[in-house]
């Protein structure tokens, strides 16, 4: 006999409810995560009270939900879920029902729910409640719809990102029937927002198991989603220093970047642009020159397609553009403090990072002399950070008053004169000195510049 450690609040909830006469129990995901051992997020609640009558029984509760049945109870400063058991109308929209009626039987509410291992319910004197095989999907490790995948998913098409979403995280098959069903509904995503669309994308790639991308392609789900990815599935890449084509490359960065959105987003999208910008020399050799600036621009734009934030948008886009930087090898301290500058010094240990992603992900050819020459970036980098080199305006021992004593008007000159000085320091750091700036100026520039004012 399964037995679920239910937290004290909830034993409160559902013991208030039996008191008064009613049915209630823990129910979906706290259920799932609870049998497999995970700490649940929170704690939803499905009784056969009606909501008025679980508004009555609490203290404090707030109206969430309650034409769809959920009111929030509020316990010590946190808010339970509880739903009163429905049946869902149709879902003429393939995303919500048209109109949901109250029942006081529990069957008929866990029957409308997605998955299998969601669709049980729990409590402490009851036990498990498992009418569709939850309990042995989990052990199986099987994403199964309730009843037929066909209605489920014809009743609510985010569903189909669900599914994959589940088996990421919890490493878990998705069952024949299902992909069958799943193959048939695609289509209907288009009736799917781009925020819920990008929710269940970015658990996926949050999840253990981020390379179960591939099963979006595989199931026809990106290709209603992210077209841009299909492309690359099919993209080879016949270059020595590669072994896969352009998505399973992408599939295996993925696999190793830390789980945050931005790396997991940047590594999604570092190679998105190699389809547009392929070329096939002579030999038969592939090139992809200018992919990383392709990439940053269809990475700003998928990103916005799906309502990304600006700032996530911002970081992703950066190490999309550099993730390939010193791949040629012709790199000098004074190129890099200049790649420093445009990159912004506190992108470097992201691009380290995507880079050191980037080439677990290629083939093994002159894999010695690539690690070579990223420990050789690495090392210039800290020795640029640790002799405090200027890597921008703001560290130049020169500003804009300066400029302004020696004659120098604020305006564009004055900017320009500011840059000229920066990109000779970062070539020549012991010229970042106030007075070799001021004869710089005065020698150098003055007469030409100054004139110009």
């Amino acid at each position: 006999m399964i037995k679920i450690d239910t937290p004290k609040d909830v034993d409160f909830i559902i013991s208030k409810l039996e008191e008064a006469g009613y049915e209630a129990y823990a129910v979906g995901g706290c259920v799932r995560d609870s049998i497999l051992g995970r700490n649940p997020a929170d704690w939803d609640i499905t009784t056969s009270a009606m909501p008025n009558e679980v508004k009555k029984l609490f203290k404090a509760t707030i109206d969430t939900g309650i034409q769809h049945g959920t009111v929030t109870v509020m316990l010590n400063h946190v808010g339970y879920e509880v739903t009163t058991y429905r049946i869902d109308g149709e879902y003429t929209d393939h995303r919500r029902p048209d109109q949901v009626s109250f029942t006081r039987n529990l069957s008929e509410d866990l029957k409308r729910r997605d998955f299998t291992i969601n669709a049980m319910a729990y409590n402490n004197s009851k036990g498990l409640v498992d009418l569709y095989g939850g309990a042995e999907d989990l052990r199986n490790k099987i994403i199964r719809c309730v009843g037929d995948p066909d209605e489920r998913f014809d009743e609510d098409a985010l569903r189909i990102m669900r599914a994959v979403r589940f088996a990421a995280q919890l490493g878990f098959s998705i069952d024949e029937a299902t992909r069958k069903a799943v193959k048939s509904h695609v289509k209907d995503l288009k009736n799917v927002s781009v925020e819920r669309i990008e929710t269940e994308l970015t658990k996926l790639l949050l999840s253990d198991n981020p390379e179960e991308i591939e099963e979006l392609y595989d199931l026809g789900i990106s290709s209603v989603i992210l077209p841009e990815f299909d492309r690359c599935m099919v993209t080879e890449q016949n270059t020595p220093y590669h072994k896969f084509d352009v998505g399973h490359h992408i599939r295996e960065v993925l696999k190793n970047v830390p789980a945050t959105k931005v790396f997991r987003y940047a590594a999604l999208f570092h190679d998105i642009g190699k389809p547009e910008v392929r070329t096939t020399d002579e030999n038969g050799v592939d090139h992809f020159k200018g992919h990383n600036e392709v990439s940053k621009n269809m990475a700003e734009k998928i990103l916005r397609r799906l309502k990304m934030d600006n700032a996530t948008i911002q970081d992703v886009c950066k190490i999309v553009y550099w993730h390939d930087y010193g791949i040629s090898g012709d790199i000098r301290k004074n190129t890099l403090r200049k790649a420093l500058n445009k990159m912004g010094p506190e992108y470097f240990d992201a691009y380290i990072i995507i880079r050191k992603a980037d080439m677990l992900g290629q083939s093994d050819y002159k894999e010695k002399e690539k690690k070579q020459l990223l420990e050789e970036i690495i090392r210039m980098h800290d020795e640029i950070i640790l002799s405090q080199d200027a890597l921008s305006l703001k560290d130049l021992k020169i500003g804009g008053q300066d400029l302004i004593e020696l004659g120098v008007k604020k305006g564009p000159v004055m900017g320009e004169i500011l840059k000229a000085l920066l990109e000779r320091v970062m070539d020549d750091p012991e010229l970042n000195e106030r007075e070799k700036l001021v004869n710089l100026v005065k020698n150098e520039y003055a007469r030409e510049l100054l004139e110009d004012n």
